[in-house]
């Protein structure tokens, strides 16, 4: 249910009665050609969605910007800092917790931001221990990756505009996928970039990290069909608490 379409004279009882409120944390960066600079915040607007109807949970309006860092250099980028998210992150928290929710889901679809999600939770753990609070970036995906991804992995923590990400924009949001321009594009991602600050256009000039010529649909659901259990059974464990009163 999207929090955004309430009123206020109906919203408390169901935020008493649903407890949980997620919150899709996307970014604006370059895609390649084949994805839109928006991708993150479909992929984290379209998990939230489904998330919410598997755990009974309010939906709230994305947060379309992040740390782009990386890819701020790129056409059509558009970055903010770590502080600025954590600050925002933590007061929309704050709220949440003020109108009586009791579990926080920051469901982000841009590896990006995870120091600036990790940074508010840590945050609202201290001012607020009554809200459990969640930073996910595909949970429980790792299995379901390697059993269908047919290409390498590039690195071990990044994947973009590849056979993984355009699979997920395969399954989630086709109508922005346009096949017709998807590359492989292989670049040499060294050991140093993990140990000092790379733009991104040092080493690729197309934003794509491998094959996303190989991306379908159906490595899409396999892959978020798997996130998404992962994530449920962890919200819905914390709903229980929460009612509870735990």
């Amino acid at each position: 249910m999207q929090f955004q379409y309430e009123n206020a004279y109906d919203v408390k009882a169901r935020i008493a009665e649903k407890k949980v409120a997620i919150l899709p944390v996307g970014a604006v960066e370059a895609h390649g050609s084949h994805l839109p600079l928006g991708t993150d915040n479909l992929l984290a607007e379209r998990m939230g969605a489904k998330l919410a109807e598997l755990t009974d949970s309010y939906l709230l309006p994305t947060l379309p910007y992040g740390q782009v860092w990386s890819l701020r250099n790129f056409p059509g980028s558009l970055s903010v800092s770590n502080e600025s998210m954590a600050m925002l992150l933590t007061d929309i928290g704050e709220s949440l917790h003020r109108q009586g929710f009791r579990v926080f889901v920051m469901l982000s679809g841009h590896l990006g931001n995870g120091t600036a999600l990790k940074e508010a939770a840590r945050r609202l753990y201290e001012k607020t221990p009554e809200l459990k609070v969640y930073h996910f970036f595909y949970p429980g995906s790792k299995e379901a990756t390697a059993r269908v991804r047919e290409s390498s992995p590039l690195h071990g923590s990044y994947f973009h505009a590849c056979e993984i990400e355009t699979s997920y924009m395969l399954y989630l949001a086709d109508e922005f996928v346009d096949m017709d321009k998807a590359i492989c594009d292989i670049p040499h991602i060294t050991e140093e970039a993990d140990c000092t600050p790379t733009p991104w256009e040092s080493f690729t000039e197309t934003a794509v990290l491998g094959d996303a010529t190989l991306a379908t649909r159906e490595k899409g659901e396999t892959i978020l069909t798997a996130s998404l259990k992962a994530m449920a059974d962890m919200v819905n464990k914390a709903k229980r608490e929460a009612e509870a009163g735990r």
